[in-house]
């Protein structure tokens, strides 16, 4: 893949995770707002509670997330963006098209989720 490119669809995932970030983190203090005025049955209570867990869940994924464009940054400034972190193999365009953060080849990622943290067997 051509680095600008590579450059190009890494900053509009930092751009797109980081808007999606601020909204959540926006409906956590809203929800936690709400949450502390709310005066009304605890069926609304928990109600309330449930959404708050979600937006807290999304946002700690999206964290994640914007840690992953840090590395592909990080990858794309080594001059090994394209390579998994794995094997050194090169990772497929069509795959870093659609996933601009992909740190393994689509088999490596399967072993690595099969898996988990384990190291992949050679």
């Amino acid at each position: 893949m051509n680095e600008q490119h590579a450059r190009e669809l890494v900053a509009r995932e930092r751009t797109r995770i980081e808007a999606l970030l601020a909204e959540q983190v926006g409906e956590v203090r809203a929800d936690g707002s709400l949450q502390r005025q709310q005066t009304g049955e605890y069926e609304d209570a928990a109600s309330a509670l449930d959404s708050e867990s979600v937006s807290v869940a999304l946002a700690a994924y999206l964290r994640e997330q914007l840690a992953a464009v840090e590395r592909a940054e990080e990858r794309l400034a080594g001059g090994t963006f394209g390579r998994s972190i794995e094997s050194g193999s090169s990772i497929p365009d069509e795959r870093l098209e659609a996933e601009p953060l992909a740190e393994r080849t689509i088999e490596e990622q399967r072993e690595f989720e099969k898996n988990g943290s384990r190291r992949l067997r050679s």
